[in-house]
């Protein structure tokens, strides 16, 4: 009898080890098992749907301003600044998406969800496109002009494009969380595998982006608009169809409810009980017992110094003891410590994420006056024309050379100059790395442009291709970008998933997106007031619709100035920064 309690005691250890230990589930609800879920099976299935996704998407963003000043005949500042709200509504529906997953529905279905979506906007843009917009037949190239069009289809495409907007901006944090979750982070050989996941998950974007901006670039830049909305109707659907195959493959966290609700149950107990005396030690403060320790298995997060009137909520009143022995607990008036430090942990990033902002208004100009930049510029090759579009084709080569560059040399050798046994540099470093990286990129983008000026032709009706300096002198600007994404970028992803707690994940990887968004309101905040100022007294301002007689270049120096002093303020809220501090386990980070 004895050995074969031994033998049962052995083989429930074995089962436990072939399961999870960080509280994910397999698609029927039941503890996920390591050897038949998650892992790379389904990390590729992700990565695939991914590019795929993201093809899709750029086929529409990458070329937007042109569209939108050849087909809809926009002037420059009017296109850059619908782009730039364009691509901030994305990003802002990204918290849409990451409520709806975290609170209710869970990543999968919230990404099944969008991804439809997705697909409807994309076909919908396409036959817009195709019968109305894009008349007579191939208008739209350089040479082509469209006719005029009524509000009636301005307002179609709109409605298709704001569509497309919803359906990515609520797939696209959910996505990179969802891959996230295969990887179990408490096995050390699954951990690193995560942490490697999102540096993949970024080059995945970039690959996928590469067919938009070169072969998409080039039929869209022909004027074969219909063609290239279409082919990325194709691609989202391909994706959608991917992802659905994957499903009882995939490992999944519970959601945890409405966060909103205990970020308020938190404030008010706190403000309850700001007469109370707090006890001199964090062991006296409410830990919670059976749910109320934390929400659907996640781990508990242990008290952390700062923000200590958050510390009140979890404060033992006596009114408090009496209805925990009566089995009875009102969490308006008492919270587990887990909870509180859930609300410190948001504060804290809040900063960091402010510091991010600025990034992503550097970043946005890729899409918008790095384009005009590039069409004003000589960009013919003996007969064959380059679209300006696809000289973001230099940006992705330069994430897909810096990622390994980062991976295999930078990260071993700072970790071998550490001499300890520690990743190398940290997220908050890598961070500030590409702000310094974007500082240059602004500089050198406005040199491009000194110079392109300097051998333009100032009087011209179709100012594209009026200088004689190649488009080819901005693959500098263009390899800086990508250089800074692989540490900006990449370096948010993982930081804001680390340092997020276990039930607001997607939130964490929302605010990645969210920064992208302000950041494309904010430049397009700034184009308005640059045209503002600079067109006073009849002058022609610094983005004109011809921009040999603007100063483009004044504008980039002016985004590298303010990068810098963003640099300056970001430091300062890194140094303050304090880590999430999880149960059995801390991570360090710091500048």
């Amino acid at each position: 009898m004895a050995s074969l309690e031994v033998s049962r005691e052995v083989n429930v250890k074995e089962g436990e080890e072939a399961r999870t230990l960080d509280g994910t589930v397999d698609f029927c609800g039941n503890p996920a098992i390591r050897a038949r879920s998650g892992r790379w099976v389904a990390g590729i299935i992700i990565l695939l749907n991914q590019g795929l996704a993201t093809l899709a998407f750029f086929g529409v963003g990458v070329n937007l301003v042109l569209f939108l000043t050849r087909v809809l005949q926009q002037n420059n500042a009017d296109a850059a600044n619908n782009v730039s709200k364009w691509t901030g509504t994305v990003y802002i529906f990204s918290l849409v998406g990451a409520f709806l997953s975290d609170s209710y529905w869970g990543r999968y279905k919230t990404c099944a969800i969008f991804q439809v979506i997705f697909v409807i906007g994309l076909v919908s843009l396409s036959l817009s496109s195709y019968i109305f917009l894009v008349k007579p037949k191939d208008c739209g190239g350089i040479d082509s002009p469209c006719q005029s069009h009524s509000s009636l289809e301005i307002g179609l495409f709109y409605l298709s494009i704001y569509l497309v907007a919803l359906g990515n901006g609520g797939y696209q944090p959910n996505i990179a969380t969802l891959g996230a979750d295969q990887f179990d982070e408490e096995d050390p050989n699954e951990g690193h595998s995560k942490v490697a996941f999102f540096s993949y998950f970024y080059l995945a974007l970039n690959l996928g982006s590469l067919f938009s901006n070169t072969i998409l670039g080039y039929f869209e830049d022909e004027g074969m608009w219909a063609l290239g909305f279409w082919v990325s109707a194709g691609s989202a659907f391909l994706a959608l169809i991917l992802f659905l195959g994957g499903t009882t493959r995939y490992r999944h966290f519970k959601p945890s409810g409405n966060p909103l609700s205990r970020f308020c149950q938190v404030i008010v107990a706190a403000t309850r009980n700001w007469r109370m005396k707090m006890p001199s030690s964090a062991e006296d403060l409410y830990e919670g017992v059976g749910k109320d320790c934390s929400n659907n298995g996640v781990r508990r997060i242990l008290h952390t110094d700062g923000f200590k009137f958050l510390d009140r909520a979890a404060f033992i009143s006596p009114e408090d003891s009496d209805n925990q022995e009566q089995g009875c607990n009102n969490q308006w008036r008492l919270c587990p410590i887990t909870q509180v430090e859930e609300v410190k942990c948001i504060l804290r990033l809040i900063p960091i994420w402010l510091c991010t902002i600025i990034y992503s208004v550097v970043f946005t100009q890729m899409a918008s006056l790095f384009v005009e930049q590039g069409a004003a510029m000589k960009t013919t090759v003996s007969n064959f024309r380059i679209p300006p579009a696809s000289m973001s084709s230099f940006d992705i080569l330069s994430v897909a050379a810096f990622i390994f560059i980062y991976r295999r040399v930078l990260d071993p050798l700072v970790g071998r100059i550490k001499k300890t046994d520690s990743k190398g540099l940290t997220e908050l470093q890598r961070m500030g790395i590409g702000l310094i990286i974007a500082i240059v990129a602004m500089i050198a983008a406005g040199i491009v442009e000194c110079y392109r000026l300097k051998y333009a032709q100032k009087i011209c009706t179709h100012c594209e291709g009026s200088s004689s300096l190649s488009i080819f002198w901005q693959i500098p600007q263009y390899a800086l970008i990508g250089a800074s994404e692989v540490f900006m970028y990449v370096g948010q992803l993982e930081f804001f998933n680390a340092q997020t707690p276990d039930g607001l994940k997607s939130f964490g990887s929302a605010l990645c997106m969210t920064s992208i968004s302000l950041g494309n309101y904010v430049s397009s905040l700034l184009v308005t007031m640059v045209m503002k100022i600079s067109t006073e007294d009849h002058m022609p301002g610094w983005i004109p619709g011809n921009l040999n007689k603007g100063h483009l270049d004044r504008f980039y120096f002016l985004l590298a100035l303010l990068t810098a002093v963003d640099l300056v303020v970001y430091v300062a809220c890194a140094k303050w920064y304090k880590c999430i501090k999880m149960e059995d386990r801390e991570n360090e980070y710091g500048v």
